[in-house]
């Protein structure tokens, strides 16, 4: 299709790998790129170019995603013909009008696809870009069991996110759209997609943030983000905030302001904020605050569940539709809700990190594991092929123990301090209270504080087979293996 198509897949397929592991390590997303040539119909020789070529599907497979959008545009209603005065407007419309049809005909082709193979993947395409003689698309590909585990919200859109994964995956593909215009330019022949993960991951969240603002009011985001940064009289902003248009039927009004107060005033909201209890929360259309009310239970006719922003901490907010957290935010970063550790995740890692134990191995690291996840203040659990070698190593930065199988009863004694357990595969202890070394890496994250990026350097420049479960103060639990497992 173009010189350099090759780079440009593996900038999109690194870029995707470094967005969507922050989300969740088990979506798994897979590039492709696809490209349909202009002159020729879809049956011809080279009418359809998959980049790599060695990708699981077909030209063929492709090939009546041309007619299939021909058949949508023939179908379309009044509702989808718009004409407009001018001659050059009228031709971009249509232009553009072609392309969003044919992205809707390959995610339909692939859709189909997957529910003939049973493949458990979900795709999503972008929208196409006309370069040298083919309309190329860039197909992201992710783990079907795991992005359809995530709670939806009610009337989503291929514009409209119906929670953060979608719209991760609508700012990436929107990058990707944005890169494949550049590599038409004649100054940049080779784009690519440098732009911060967590940058990305903020987008989506304001994304995701103005579709549940009624009226796609602008601004709720970084409203939430102004007020959590804020203290009243030294205390930390907790509270509870209720997104709605005005006189919602399914609020009982408590108290409502004579003049509302806008959301711009961060600290007027968040002095209001102190108001909130229990049920009783601030009333809010994404704009202004109006005051305080309550939701109407649920065996009442007139009720209906409303997005609630929960001001959890400083800096930390999170917000969630009908009971299910959809974005927890810290220090201005999304992230999804992190859980406890699912057993079947942890004992995926560490079969891949340490191949030869069994089961009972592993189900005996994983009462471990789960013991470290209770621990309130975080904490680091190394699992380690060389404990021992380890912690002579940092016999000087750690408490070295007699060894001794560890028990989940004795990790809850031993995490009350700062530092890292380091464990062998086969439960065995030898330090408590680690400070973990380690070359510095470019999978590190500023926004995820020592012990995570800590953990992530020690993990990175072991040579030995590691899994370390880390457990952040702010809820976040991540299993890092090492590279070498």
């Amino acid at each position: 299709m173009w010189e350099h198509q090759s780079l440009f897949r593996v900038s999109a397929q690194l870029f995707a790998d470094g967005v969507f592991n922050l989300l969740d390590r088990s979506l798994r997303p897979e590039i492709f790129l696809l490209g349909f040539a202009t002159a020729k119909e879809g049956d011809e020789p080279g009418a359809v170019e998959l980049e790599p070529p060695t990708v699981r599907y077909r030209p063929e497979d492709f090939a009546q995603v041309k007619a299939r959008a021909a058949s949508a545009e023939a179908n379309a209603g009044p509702r989808d013909n718009v004409y407009h005065l001018h001659p050059g407007d009228h031709d971009r419309f249509e232009k553009q009008h072609w392309y969003e049809l044919m992205c809707r005909a390959t995610s339909e082709t692939l859709c189909a696809l997957n529910e003939e193979r049973q493949e458990n993947r979900c795709s999503f395409c972008s929208t196409p870009v006309s370069l040298q003689g083919y309309l190329v698309t860039v197909v992201l590909q992710l783990a079907g069991d795991c992005y359809d585990g995530y709670y939806v919200l009610p009337k989503q859109s291929h514009t409209r996110p119906g929670n953060l994964p979608h719209a991760a995956v609508l700012e990436f593909l929107h990058d990707c759209t944005r890169a494949l215009r550049e590599a038409d330019t004649a100054d940049n022949d080779q784009p690519m997609l440098d732009r911060d993960y967590n940058e990305l991951l903020r987008s989506a969240g304001r994304r995701l943030m103005l579709g549940v603002s009624p009226g796609s009011t602008h601004g709720l985001y970084d409203a939430c983000n102004g007020v959590a940064a804020l203290r009243h009289e030294g205390d930390e902003g907790i509270g509870t905030l209720l997104v709605s248009r005005r006189l919602h039927p399914a609020i009982v009004p408590v108290l409502t302001l004579e003049t509302p107060v806008t959301l711009r005033d961060h600290r007027s909201v968040r002095k209001l904020l102190e108001l909130s209890e229990g049920h009783t929360a601030l009333i809010s259309d994404a704009s202004h605050i109006f005051g305080l009310g309550q939701p109407v239970s649920e065996n009442d006719s007139q009720y209906e569940p409303l997005v609630t922003v929960h001001f959890t901490n400083h800096y930390s907010w999170e917000v969630s539709h009908a009971g299910h957290v959809l974005m927890r935010v810290v220090s201005n970063t999304p992230r999804l809700p992190q859980g406890k550790v699912a057993a079947e995740n942890f004992a995926r890692v560490a079969a891949m990190v340490f191949p030869t134990l069994n089961h009972d191995s592993i189900d005996y690291l994983w009462d471990l594991a789960k013991s470290a996840t209770s621990q309130p203040t975080g904490t680091i659990l190394v699992i380690s092929a060389g404990a021992a070698h380890e912690a002579q190593r940092l016999s000087r930065q750690s408490f070295r123990v007699v060894p001794r199988i560890m028990t989940p009863s004795v990790l809850r004694l031993v995490t009350n301090i700062d530092g890292a357990v380091l464990i062998e595969p086969n439960g065995m202890c030898y330090a408590i209270g680690s400070i973990l070394d380690g070359l510095a890496t470019e999978k590190g994250d500023s926004s995820r504080g020592s012990r995570f990026n800590s953990a992530l350097r020690y993990v990175n420049s072991s040579k030995y087979p590691v899994l370390a479960v880390v457990v952040s103060e702010d809820g976040w639990i991540d299993l890092l293996p090492s590279v070498n497992g």
